[in-house]
């Protein structure tokens, strides 16, 4: 099993890999042995073991340009994980037809146009290659303020599985499906330690994911021990949320 998870000069591009869940993707992938490449808007400080690029995904021109400067670097693109993505909580009655473009550019729009770049690539090579998806459980459960963003990912969910039909058997592409999960925004987006904790309550693991164990999920759907893995969302939630009457 460790030799399958053993991903030894694989070279994996991880877009908004330097802060939150995507830093923990590429803590998980060096571990591995993987060459990690990272991406953000902003000219940052990489992870230590990584190299790192500014690009928009947003851009079509920005992303093709990324995707050959990272083959022209390590000689190939064997996984690929699209990571970059979020929204501001937005009272979907009032949020400007602007402001879903964005939500829906980011979240969805930008992960189809890297996959199409990075396919390419991978369906030239002699291994294929590997795509995944970060998803979010608000595909699937309605939650205020982040409508776009809950239509988007599940947009993404469908893509994946779409995606997977369609670039089988050379590339693999399967999606996670996180829940909630510890970062260094937390606090400012959930409250102080005892809402944290009373949230943390709830999930029948008992707490929050850290980005790591997101990362972990990541690394075996891109392994050869998910090499018969394709179309799947994998959720990484802690058992999900007990339902409401539970609590009335």
């Amino acid at each position: 099993m460790a030799l399958l998870l053993d991903l030894t000069g694989k070279v994996v591009l991880v877009t908004g890999g330097t802060r939150g869940i995507g830093r923990g993707i590429t803590s998980a992938f060096l571990s591995s042995g993987a060459n990690v490449v990272t991406c953000s808007r902003s000219e940052v400080e990489p992870v230590p073991g990584s190299s790192h690029h500014v690009c928009d995904v947003r851009d079509p021109e920005a992303v093709t340009a990324l995707v050959d400067a990272v083959v022209a670097e390590h000689g190939s693109l064997d996984v690929l994980v699209n990571n970059a993505g979020g929204a501001p909580a937005t009272d979907a009655a009032t949020a400007s037809p602007r402001f879903h473009d964005k939500i829906l550019a980011l979240n969805l729009s930008a992960p189809l146009v890297l996959a199409q770049a990075a396919n390419r690539v991978m369906q030239e090579q002699g291994t294929g290659g590997a795509i995944v998806n970060i998803s979010s459980i608000s595909a699937h459960r309605p939650a205020p303020t982040i409508a776009a963003y809950g239509a988007a990912k599940a947009g993404l969910d469908s893509l994946t599985r779409s995606l997977a039909m369609e670039w089988g058997p050379r590339v693999r592409v399967n999606a996670i499906d996180v829940g909630l999960c510890r970062t260094e925004q937390t606090d400012d987006h959930y409250g102080d330690d005892s809402r944290v904790a009373a949230i943390e309550a709830t999930i029948p693991l008992g707490r929050m994911a850290t980005p790591t164990e997101v990362g972990n999920v990541a690394v075996f759907l891109a392994s050869d021990l998910a090499s018969y893995v394709s179309g799947a969302r994998v959720t990484c939630d802690g058992g999900g949320e007990p339902p409401v009457f539970l609590h009335i």
